[in-house]
Order: structure tokens, then sequence, then C-alpha cells
């Protein structure tokens, strides 16, 4: 017996980890990057550039080479597949710009172990074509640039008064300055998981809700029958 299962669209393999799989907010992945380096938008900002950079061309090539590679070595010719790109961008981006270079510092090599890439290469591009892997990495890159500067933005503002440099209260602000430190990015993280979490729990609420009182129409009282009724009456 055959069965058929409905492949995604591109738009679905795309949008899915930008919202309904975001490595940041719902799987929780590259959770090292996301509180180390988040202490401000501009760095976060390049770091998701270069995940972005090394997930998508990494992904490329592996859904190239996907049936050449053999089975037993394939983690191994991820992981070099994924360092080559990753050498790349910390080549890239110290010509570039050496002051976010040394901002990153040694976690642009550690892109080599995010397991958000390992993980997209595994599971999705070595099975799908070209297309449908570039899209879906694009995708979760661009979901995992947006936790990154979910969380950059709110350090930045609250720990500095600044966002991307730029002055925001003047300079009798006082700053929160357990923001650049290291447990503000878990009290942010924890903060922006709390919000969609309370999101997530207000839309389900709203489908378990008949359709009366989801249209707003009166819904019959329990207990009272129409003979009842019409007795009452």
């Amino acid at each position: 017996m055959s069965t058929n299962t409905k492949q995604p669209s591109n738009t679905e393999q795309f949008l899915e980890g930008i919202w309904r799989q975001n490595p940041v907010f719902v799987m929780v992945l590259g959770m090292c990057p996301t509180l180390a380096v988040t202490v401000s938008g501009f760095n976060a900002l390049g770091m998701g550039i270069a995940t972005v950079f090394v997930l998508v061309c990494s992904c490329t090539l592996v859904s190239l080479l996907r049936k050449q590679i053999p089975k037993e070595v394939r983690i191994a010719t991820y992981i070099v597949i994924i360092a080559t790109f990753v050498t790349l961008v910390d080549y890239i981006i110290q010509a570039v710009s050496l002051a976010l270079y040394e901002a990153l510092g040694a976690f642009i090599q550690l892109i080599v172990v995010n397991c958000i890439i390992l993980g997209r290469a595994e599971a999705h591009a070595a099975k799908h074509p070209v297309v449908p892997a570039v899209l879906n990495a694009l995708g979760m890159g661009i979901g995992f640039t947006i936790g990154l500067l979910a969380l950059g933005c709110v350090r930045e503002i609250f720990g500095i008064g600044k966002l991307f440099g730029i002055s925001l209260f003047g300079e009798h602000f006082q700053p929160w300055v357990v923001m650049v430190l290291p447990p503000g990015g878990f009290l942010v993280l924890g903060g922006w998981l709390l919000l969609f979490a309370w999101l997530a729990r207000r839309k389900q609420a709203k489908g378990d809700r008949p359709p009366q009182a989801r249209e707003g129409a009166a819904v019959p009282l329990r207990g009272i029958s129409h003979k009842g009724a019409r007795d009452g009456a």
C-alpha cells in the first residue's frame, strides 16, 4: 500500500525556520553565540550574517554531493565542508571590520560546531534537492539572525542606552549594567521565551473555544430544557 505524503512548498521550506521552527525561540539551538555575542545589535547582526553565509553555502554543497558522499563518513564530510566556509568567512570579517572580528572573537571559529548548521546538513540538505535545501537554510539563517537581533538590541538599549551605536536616551540615562553582562543574556532570552509561550497559549485558547463563542453568538445555557423554558413563559 502506497502512502502519498505531501511535500512542503518552497515557501513553507523558507518560512519554517523564521517562525514555526525558529532556531533560537523554538528549538533553542546555538545558545553559545546567542548568549555570548549579543551585547549589541552590531555584534548580533555580524554573527547572524556570518552564520547565514556558512549555513547556505554548506547546505548547498551538501545537497549537491548528497549522492556521492558515503554514509559511513558523512558527518566528517559535513564538518570539513562547514569548516571550509567558516575559515572563508573568518578571513572576510577580519578584512572588512577588525573591530567586529575582535568583538566576535573565537565564536566565529565555533560556527563549525554550531548544531544548527550541522543539523540542517544532516536532517535536510542531505535528503533534498538544491533549491529546497537552500531555501530552508536561508530561512533558518534569517530566523537565527532575528533571534540574535532580538537579544542584542534589547541588551544594547537597556545596557548602554544606544541602538547600533546611536544614543537614544541622552547623557542622563542610567544604564542597566547587568544587561551587558552574562546574566543579562539569560534574562533577556527568558523574557522572549516567556512572551512567545504566552502568545502560543493565547492562540491555543482561542482555537479551543466553541465556534459560537468565537463568533460572538450567544451560547445556550446548559441544564435548561426547551420544555422548561416554555413552561416558564
